[in-house]
């Protein structure tokens, strides 16, 4: 290609966060080349629209775009020729396919997905449970969750938990001590799915090292220790696998991929309990 960086611009009537997920994850098959992104969020009228053009001029590069009004769409589009820039729609091909299968037309509505309705507040009231339920914290309220993540110390529970409440998902995660057992309450759940993360432990020995580095705290002891880790992995393995429960290696998974492996294990285990309730 020549070069190992390009503008990016990203132009949105809404928050943006559909132009950020597509880019980035097309962006992440290029090694070696950095996109630097240029957000606009929130581009509603004229005015807008043409300071985030003059940037684009500035700063040639590809131009994303989620609009669904049509003049401010033109308007772009036509700026972007005569620079003589890519540009493209991320929706239309996507709705347009969506209109030739359900024969209706679209309802322009900037920012539709935010709109507050049930599954927002569902949203929201797993994103309370799981941020109150982290850490193992309430050991009493498990039987409410929808999932509850064990792994050791620094294999990616929290985060995980918090991808999967802003799925509408209620979390509890629970770390695994060495010398510390675990809540009764969470080997007679019914409700949940209880699945086990685990790392190599060459990553979580580097990630706890990170950690500690970041606290200026004393490298030197057994939670850094390579043969101490080891054996909380292989302690952890063993309880997922004597109790049955589905474990996921996190060590070279992203949290999104991760998380999607679980949500993929939580429908499997809905559809049997539905199963179980019907007969």
């Amino acid at each position: 290609m020549g070069r190992n960086f390009f503008h990016l611009h990203l132009i949105s009537d809404s928050t943006g966060e559909t132009l950020i997920a597509v880019s980035h994850a097309v962006t992440a098959q290029y090694q070696g080349i950095t996109s630097i992104e240029h957000m606009y969020p929130l581009v509603r009228t004229r005015a807008q629209l043409d300071k985030a053009i003059n940037e684009i001029e500035t700063s040639p590069g590809i131009v994303l775009f989620t609009l669904v009004d049509p003049e401010l769409t033109q308007v772009l589009e036509e700026a972007c020729q005569a620079l003589g820039l890519p540009c493209l729609s991320v929706l239309q091909p996507i709705m347009s396919l969506f209109q030739s299968y359900l024969g209706a037309t679209s309802t322009s509505r900037p920012g539709a997905q935010h709109i507050l309705n049930a599954d927002y507040f569902r949203r929201i009231d797993a994103l309370n449970f799981t941020l109150l339920h982290d850490d193992g914290m309430l050991p009493e309220n498990y039987e409410e969750a929808d999932i509850v993540l064990l792994g050791v110390s620094r294999s990616s529970k929290t985060p995980t938990s918090i991808y999967l409440a802003n799925r509408g998902i209620k979390t509890a995660n629970i770390p695994l001590v060495p010398n510390m057992p675990l809540p009764r309450s969470v080997l007679n759940l019914k409700h949940p799915l209880v699945v086990g993360l685990f790392a190599s432990p060459e990553r979580i020995v580097q990630i706890r090292e990170n950690r500690l580095l970041s606290l200026n705290a004393s490298p030197d002891s057994a939670y850094v220790d390579r043969l101490a880790v080891a054996d909380e992995v292989a302690r952890s393995r063993r309880l997922f696998a004597e109790h049955s429960w589905p474990m996921i290696d996190v060590t070279r998974r992203s949290i999104e991929e991760t998380a999607a492996a679980i949500m993929d294990l939580h429908r499997i285990h809905r559809l049997k309990q539905g199963h179980e309730a019907a007969s």
